[in-house]
């Protein structure tokens, strides 16, 4: 049975997962890097950014690199809102842009991007991003027979979190509390109450200050 999966979704102290202000240059608004900011030096995810891990140093490992490896095991798809890919809003007015992720992003599989306004498909290395307007369950089905059998990974942004979580479509749902204060942004938990009732809660404190969250669906 295909598993739809959050990992690694960081949200402030104060339930910000995104900053305001969000640009090409600052895919998180006015948070920075600071949502992400035990993330980013762990092995994991020197690694899936092509880097030589043992040329910088290795990235850290512990707890945080364990839930960030977690996020790359058994995904042949991943659904991301269109926040996720870049923060253009409206008709695609310039499709030579090809998203935040480079020449060869670290998805490796196919990707399905939410959005109201149609492109054409993108290939970029092993990754193809395809762009649909669909519900959360149509969604969800597209990209589950893309996925070959392998799980599908929600990569978010919180909106879209929030939209598949309504329709209790999510399996496995790792919240990361980073200790940051943001103060505005796009919140998660809105409109979530008694979330915790349908999932099986487990927490595991990092030494960097985050707390992992993770919530499994209970038998429906």
């Amino acid at each position: 049975m295909t598993l739809l999966r959050v990992h690694n979704l960081a949200v402030s102290l104060d339930g910000f997962a995104t900053g305001e202000g969000r640009t090409l240059e600052a895919p998180f608004g006015h948070a920075g890097q600071r949502l992400m900011g035990w993330f980013f030096p762990t092995h994991a995810f020197v690694s899936m950014t092509g880097h030589d891990a043992e040329a910088v140093g290795g990235g850290t490992r512990g707890i945080d690199d364990a839930f960030a490896a977690a996020s790359q095991q058994g995904i042949g798809a991943e659904i991301m809102g269109r926040g996720k890919f870049g923060p253009q809003t409206g008709p695609w007015e310039d499709e030579s842009w090809q998203g935040w992720w480079g020449d060869e992003p670290p998805f490796h599989t196919p990707v399905v991007v939410l959005t109201h306004h149609a492109r054409p498909d993108l290939v970029l290395g092993e990754t193809t991003f395809l762009f649909r307007d669909l519900p959360p369950a149509e969604a969800l089905a597209l990209a589950a027979e893309q996925a070959g059998g392998l799980d599908v990974r929600l990569g978010g942004g919180p909106t879209v979190v929030r939209e598949f979580l309504d329709a209790d479509l999510v399996d496995h749902l790792h919240i990361v509390v980073s200790p940051v204060v943001l103060g505005r942004g796009i919140r998660l938990w809105d409109g979530q109450e008694g979330l915790e009732e349908r999932f099986d809660l487990e927490s595991t404190v990092s030494p960097s200050g985050a707390v992992h969250h993770v919530f499994t669906r209970k038998p429906r």
